[in-house]
C-alpha cells in the first residue's frame, strides 16, 4: 500500500468575524487538516482551535460531541492504529496543546478507492494544527516528545466492544514513523500490549474486522 504526506487539495481559508483559519483536505478522503490563525502579544497567544461553523461549513455537517479525551505520551510512545465500528463509529477532531506528535489518519474501508492509503499531519504547539477524520478510518500517532499532550473531541463515546486496532507498524500498510525525536535522539517506540498484540492490515481483513466503505459512506451521508 502506498502512503503520501501530500495532499491531493489545496488548502482554503475560511473565516467568521475577521478570524481566518486554513483548510486542507488530506489524502485519505474524510479527513481535513486544520491550521487556525493565533493572535499573539507580550501575554501569550490565542486561537480558536475549533469552530462550529467553519467545521460545518467545510465537512457538511455539524460535529457531534459526545466526549472530549486528553492523551499524555512520553517520546516515543506510538498510539494506535485504532478504529471503531460503524455505524455509529467514532469521529475525531484532534490537536496537541503541549509538544509535538505526528498524527496519521489510515484509509481503512474496504471498497474505498483508496484502501490502505495514509496521510499524516504534524500537531505541535507552535502552530498548533488540528485535524479531523470521520468515521470509519483508522487512527495513530507517536510522540515526538516527553509529556506530548494530544486533546480530542470524539463524536462518540468509548465503546470496548466495537473498538479495535490495526498495528501501527505493518509493512503492509507503511506508514514512515520519524526515526527521531523532537530533540534529535534516536527514536524508541513503545506501544501499549493491546497495540502490539493488534494484527496487521491483511489479517484484519480476513477477520472482517474492517468497516465497508459503502457502509461508511451511507452513515456519514446521513449525519448531513
Amino acid at each position: 500500500m502506498v502512503g503520501n504526506r501530500e495532499a491531493r487539495c489545496r488548502g482554503s481559508l475560511r473565516g467568521t468575524g475577521g478570524v481566518k483559519v486554513k483548510i486542507r483536505q488530506l489524502q485519505v478522503p474524510g479527513s481535513w487538516e486544520i491550521t487556525p490563525e493565533q493572535f499573539g502579544d507580550a501575554r501569550g497567544a490565542f486561537l480558536e482551535w475549533f469552530k462550529g461553523s467553519i467545521f460545518e461549513d467545510s465537512v457538511g455537517h455539524s460535529l457531534n460531541l459526545a466526549q472530549a479525551n486528553c492523551s499524555v505520551s512520553a517520546a516515543g510512545v506510538l498510539r494506535g492504529i485504532h478504529f471503531a465500528d460503524v455505524p455509529p463509529g467514532q469521529a475525531k477532531y484532534v490537536t496537541c496543546v503541549r509538544g509535538a506528535v505526528l498524527d496519521v489518519v489510515v484509509d481503512i474501508r474496504i471498497g474505498s478507492p483508496t484502501f490502505g492509503t495514509w496521510d499524516s499531519v504534524l500537531l505541535d504547539d507552535v502552530d498548533r494544527r488540528a485535524i479531523y477524520l470521520s468515521e470509519g478510518l483508522g487512527h495513530a500517532f507517536l510522540s515526538l516528545e516527553d509529556n506530548s499532550t494530544v486533546v480530542y473531541l470524539c463524536s462518540t463515546g468509548y465503546t470496548p466492544g466495537a473498538e479495535h486496532g490495526i498495528h501501527p507498524l505493518d509493512p503492509e500498510v507503511g506508514i514512515e514513523w520519524p526515526m527521531k525525536t523532537r530533540a534529535g535522539e534516536p527514536m524508541k517506540f513503545t506501544l501499549s500490549d493491546k497495540d502490539a498484540a493488534a494484527p496487521s492490515l491483511h489479517e484484519a481483513v480476513q477477520a472482517g474486522m474492517l468497516p465497508s466503505y459503502d457502509e461508511v459512506k451511507e452513515w456519514v451521508g446521513g449525519l448531513a
